[in-house]
């Protein structure tokens, strides 16, 4: 399967990496996934294209944050190296709505056994067993973590958790839309037709710039990606900012009736 990801002479991400992409039941059980999601629940995707949007997202994300002098949990707590950290962001974003092809309500503490069945092969002869077991627990936090609920301890879990919020671009609210689902959550997630992440300042490192089309998107922002954020371990470097695009808002609606 195909699958780009910056890993930046990381040979561990780089090895992990291939074994995702030749992990055939891995794949499968993304577009089960989807089955459930989009084609049955006519939910926005939750398949192999936010995997891999949320997964540049997360590392992307992390980078900067070990560049601003934040320090990973696996490095703080298991002495382990940012490398590792990538591998756990990565591993993460790949596996936190596995649980999807069970059912979406509940769908993180499905992903856990899910995971911990694929993590052997994913991870396969990269690290040495104790190695492998710290991998191993950190990405089943991560991948746990990413729904609010529950809180994040490590960065490398807040990094997952807010990366897949970030996936917000209208495009992924397309199918609930068209299908005919009108509500604040599939017209507010229609609206907003970017996210840019930049690097900020000292205190911020991060900043997350947002165009909307409509204001209708200041409810993605404030009453979903806000909550996804809080609580992260990374809110503290972290600064949003959304604004209408230049000219008339678009419409997305002609009419809503009850």
């Amino acid at each position: 399967m195909e699958f780009k990801l910056p890993t930046r002479r990381n040979e561990k991400l780089h090895a992990v990496l291939g074994n995702v992409r030749s992990n055939e039941r891995l794949e499968t059980y993304w577009k089960c996934c989807n089955v459930n999601a989009v084609d049955r629940l006519h939910m926005n995707d939750h398949g192999p294209v936010h995997i891999k949007i949320i997964s540049n997202i997360g590392l992307k994300i992390l980078r900067m944050l070990v560049e601003a002098g934040v320090t990973p949990g696996i490095v703080k707590d298991h002495k382990m190296d940012v490398k590792d950290a990538e591998v756990v962001v990565f591993l993460g974003c790949c596996l936190h709505d596995i649980g999807h092809i069970i059912s979406r309500e509940n769908h993180a503490d499905y992903s856990v056994p899910i995971a911990l069945s694929l993590l052997p092969s994913l991870l396969g002869d990269v690290y040495s067993e104790d190695e492998n077991a710290v991998v191993t627990a950190e990405t089943l936090h991560a991948v746990r973590a990413h729904e609010t609920g529950m809180t994040p301890l490590t960065v490398e879990a807040g990094v997952v958790r807010f990366a897949d919020a970030l996936d917000m671009v209208g495009g992924r609210a397309r199918i609930p839309f068209q299908a005919g689902l009108i509500n604040i959550h599939s017209v507010s997630a229609m609206a907003i037709d970017k996210v840019e992440i930049k690097k900020g300042k000292k205190d911020k490192p991060i900043v997350v710039e947002i165009g909307l089309a409509n204001s209708a998107g200041i409810f993605q922002i404030d009453e979903l990606l806000k909550h996804k954020l809080k609580g992260s371990m990374i809110e503290g470097y972290v600064h949003v900012v959304a604004r209408i695009e230049a000219g008339p808002e678009r419409k997305i609606i002609e009419k809503f009736e009850m």
